[in-house]
C-alpha cells in the first residue's frame, strides 16, 4: 500500500555496509522485482535505510538489514567491507523497475597520488651519477630524476595519468551529449560511444592506475618497500580498483564479447571513424608527427578487430584469450587520441602566445614521450590477440600442477 518493497537475499563486498559514525546508513541495493527479465535489464535499484524513518522524519524501528560478517582484506583497511544479509527488509525504488543503475568508476586516484609522491621523491634523493657525467658535480651525487631508467616510470607514470584523466572528461562530455546533442543521431552516436569506452575506461584505467602505483613505489628503491614512507599502502589499495564492479578480465569480455558486435559494430566504426578525422585534420600541422603515430596505432587496432570479428565469433575461446590485450589496445588508441587533442590545443596557444608557457610546452612534450614510447605497443599487443587461444588452451588442467 505504501509503495515499498521487501528486499530478500544476501550482498557481498558492501564497502561501509555497517558502522556507527551515523545513526542511519541508507543501503543502495540492486535487486530483481520476481517477474523482472532474466538479463541485467531486470535490474532495479532499491534504497533500504538501516532504520526505518518515521513521516515525521524521526527514527522508527531497525529495518531487517544486518551485516553478516566483515571481510579481511589486502589493502583498503580504514574501510569496513561488509556481508549484508537482507531479510525481508522494507526497500524504495528508485527511478523506474528494470531502469538498473549506471555505475562510474575513478581508477586512477591512487595511482596518481603514489606519482606525486614519486615526483617529490626524485627531486630530493640523491644517488649515483648522471650517465653522461656529474649533473651537480658540487654534491655527493645527483638527484634521481638524472637517471633515465626513473625519468622512465615517472614520464608513463605522467603520460597516463594525464592521458587517461582528459579521456574520462571526454567520456564524462558524450555522456552529456547522449542527453542534450542537438539532433537524434548525435545522441544515439555519443551514447553508442559511452558505452563501448566504459569498459576501456575503467578496466585499462584501473591496470594502469596500479602499474603507476607500482613504478612509483619502485622509484624509491628498497625505502618504497618500507611501510614507514607509505607507498607500499598505495600499491595495496590501488590493486582493488581491478577488482572493483567486474573483474577487468570481465570488463574486457564485455568490451569484446557486447559493445563491438552491438548493432553491426556501429560503436567501432564511429570511433575508427572520429579518430581517423583527427588524424587527417593534424596531418599537415605542426603535429604531424604524432597524427602520423597515432594512424599506425589506429591501423593496428582496426587489424585486431577485424581478426577478432573473424576469429573471435567462430571460436569464442579466441575472444576470450583476446579480449584483455584489446582492452589495452583500445586504451593505447584511446588515450592517443587525447594526447593528440592536447598537442594540437597547446601549440594553438603557444602559437598565439597564450597561456602558460611552461605548462604547455611539457603537455608538448609529454605527448611526444607518448607516442615514442608507449603507442608502439599496439603493434605487440595485435600479435598477441592474433596469437589466438590454441596454445593456451592446449594443455590439460592436470598439466599445470607439474612446476618442472
Amino acid at each position: 500500500a505504501d509503495g515499498s518493497y521487501g528486499i530478500t537475499g544476501t550482498k557481498i563486498f558492501i564497502s561501509a555496509g555497517e558502522h556507527d559514525l551515523t545513526d542511519n546508513i541508507i543501503h543502495l541495493v540492486l535487486a530483481k522485482t520476481p517477474d523482472a527479465p532474466d538479463s541485467v535489464k531486470g535490474i532495479s535499484l532499491f534504497i533500504v535505510p538501516k532504520v526505518l524513518v518515521n513521516a515525521d522524519g524521526s527514527l522508527g524501528e531497525r529495518n531487517a538489514v544486518s551485516c553478516g560478517s566483515i571481510e579481511h582484506k589486502m589493502g583498503i583497511h580504514g574501510n569496513s567491507t561488509c556481508v549484508m544479509n537482507y531479510d525481508g527488509a522494507t526497500g524504495f525504488l528508485v527511478g523506474e523497475e528494470n531502469k538498473g543503475l549506471g555505475v562510474g568508476l575513478q581508477g586512477l586516484g591512487v595511482g596518481e597520488v603514489a606519482y606525486q609522491n614519486a615526483v617529490t621523491y626524485a627531486h630530493d634523493r640523491r644517488q649515483g651519477r648522471a650517465l653522461t657525467g656529474p649533473a651537480e658535480p658540487e654534491q655527493k651525487a645527483d638527484p634521481l630524476f638524472v637517471h633515465p631508467d626513473v625519468r622512465r616510470m615517472l614520464m608513463e607514470g605522467k603520460a597516463l595519468t594525464e592521458g587517461l584523466r582528459a579521456l574520462c572528461l571526454w567520456a564524462a562530455l558524450l555522456v552529456d551529449l547522449s542527453h542534450k546533442a542537438p539532433s537524434e543521431e548525435e545522441r544515439e552516436q555519443a551514447d553508442a560511444l559511452v558505452g563501448l569506452l566504459t569498459p576501456v575506461i575503467k578496466g585499462f584505467g584501473t591496470d594502469m592506475g596500479y602499474k603507476i602505483a607500482t613504478d612509483s613505489q619502485q622509484v624509491y628503491g628498497g625505502h618504497g618497500y618500507i611501510a614507514e614512507w607509505g607507498m607500499e599502502q598505495y600499491v595495496r589499495d590501488a590493486r582493488i580498483a581491478m577488482i572493483y564492479e567486474g573483474t577487468n578480465g570481465v570488463q574486457a569480455m564485455d568490451l569484446v564479447g557486447r559493445k563491438l558486435p552491438a548493432k553491426g559494430g556501429q560503436a567501432i566504426q564511429a570511433f575508427f571513424a572520429m579518430v581517423s578525422e583527427d588524424v587527417a585534420a593534424a596531418k599537415e600541422g605542426p603535429q604531424a608527427k604524432l597524427s602520423e603515430a597515432l594512424g599506425g596505432s589506429l591501423a593496428e587496432l582496426q587489424a585486431a578487430t577485424m581478426w577478432l570479428m573473424q576469429n573471435g565469433f567462430a571460436n569464442p575461446n579466441n575472444a576470450g584469450a583476446g579480449a584483455v590485450p584489446y582492452m589495452h589496445l583500445m586504451g593505447i588508441v584511446s588515450v592517443g587520441l587525447m594526447w593528440l587533442r592536447m598537442a594540437v590545443a597547446a601549440q594553438k596557444q603557444l602559437d598565439a602566445g597564450e597561456g602558460d608557457k611552461a605548462f604547455l610546452d611539457a603537455k608538448l612534450v609529454t605527448a611526444r614521450f607518448w607516442f615514442d614510447r608507449i603507442a608502439p605497443r599496439a603493434f605487440g599487443l595485435r600479435k598477441e590477440i592474433e596469437g589466438g587461444s590454441d596454445a593456451m588452451m592446449a594443455l590439460p588442467p592436470e598439466a599445470f600442477a607439474r612446476a618442472a
